[in-house]
């Protein structure tokens, strides 16, 4: 349990803000699988930009849970305290400032991890944003441009200085992208220099890992990104090991058949059945990707799931996918009793 702000987050366990994947069916889902705290995707700061049909389904609801929070990502000092003021209004309580995104549209615009180069700069923009606003600001970062250029201790020391209410920071450089295995000394190295808030990210795919990265840093949360894709319970399973020491039974098949019957009607629902129809097929996806391998020591290894993926994906009707689903589980279900017997 930490506190950002006057927000209370219940759980050591977030969701991280990705784009194209963080939406509000899925943020949701991972709320009500335990996640302390969800954040939507990552919004230009050129509020210009914000009537387009893509910002308007990233922009906060004010009816989803607390503490709604959003994140944001430009170059421009002004024009972050103008969209920080822009998402307030909006809604939002917490606003967080992307430092951390290492993909080449958002550093080809001299935005994202790109920032951590000009530490004049980064101070600019944290200053304006929290004079701006009158919620918590926070902070995602990577740990330096490069493994020879590894400044995040010293932004992370403005960041604290500026007014910053929690950091968090991701345990590669820019240059890493998201290569090679995360480094947590420079987190472990950040939690005891500054006073805020740290959340570790970066690798966080089990709850073993959870409890080592958390024990090695000292950090008060670890944020979940690509782990949580396919898996929205990830968070509901590193709770249940950080409180009792052991591993969680994993979902039964039911329960794990009714979370994407759900999660695809949310999306349908969510963006209409066109675009809900395509958006299914990247999460259905992750899905088939997890019982692959959560089943890899079972007959049901056999199952041809590349196979059931592209049958998935041909499919062009919303019912069609929902029947896919029951189909799919039955299959599931009739395999396992044969084996019982």
């Amino acid at each position: 349990m930490f506190h950002i702000g006057p927000y209370q987050i219940h759980s050591p366990v977030v969701l991280a803000p990705m784009a194209g994947i963080t939406d509000q069916p899925f943020r949701r889902l991972c709320k009500q699988f335990g996640a302390g705290m969800v954040t939507a995707e990552m919004l230009t700061s050129d509020t210009k930009l914000w009537h387009s049909r893509k910002s308007q389904q990233r922009i906060i609801d004010k009816n989803e849970a607390e503490p709604r929070a959003v994140q944001i990502a430009g170059a421009e000092p002004a024009m972050l305290a103008q969209a920080a003021q822009a998402c307030v209004e909006h809604g939002a309580q917490i606003v967080d400032i992307n430092m951390g995104c290492p993909a080449k549209k958002v550093c080809n615009k001299a935005a994202g991890s790109a920032l951590l180069r000009d530490e004049a700069l980064v101070t600019d923009i944290l200053q304006q944003v929290v004079a701006a606003v009158d919620v918590p600001v926070t902070l995602k970062i990577r740990t330096g441009w490069s493994p020879e250029e590894r400044n995040g201790l010293n932004v992370a020391r403005i960041a604290a200085d500026s007014g910053i209410q929690a950091l968090t920071v991701h345990g590669r450089s820019r240059a890493c992208r998201f290569k090679g295995e995360a480094e947590y000394d420079t987190i472990a190295e950040i939690v005891q220099s500054i006073h805020i808030p740290v959340i570790a990210n970066g690798d966080i795919t089990s709850p073993h890992k959870a409890k080592q990265v958390l024990d090695h840093t000292q950090a008060a949360a670890v944020m979940v990104g690509r782990g949580a894709q396919g898996r929205p319970w990830i968070f509901q399973e590193i709770n249940h090991y950080l409180q009792e020491q052991k591993t969680a039974p994993l979902p039964s098949l039911e329960i794990i058949q009714t979370t994407i019957s759900q999660h695809l009607e949310a999306l349908h629902q969510y963006y209409g059945d066109y675009l809900g129809l395509r958006i299914a097929r990247k999460h259905m996806g992750w899905y088939l990707q997890t019982l692959a391998a959560d089943t890899v020591n079972t007959h049901m290894a056999d199952f041809d799931w590349s196979g059931l993926r592209q049958t998935f994906n041909k499919l062009e009707d919303c019912q069609q996918q929902q029947h896919y689903v029951e189909q799919l589980f039955d299959d599931l279900i009739k395999t396992i009793e044969e084996q019982a017997a």
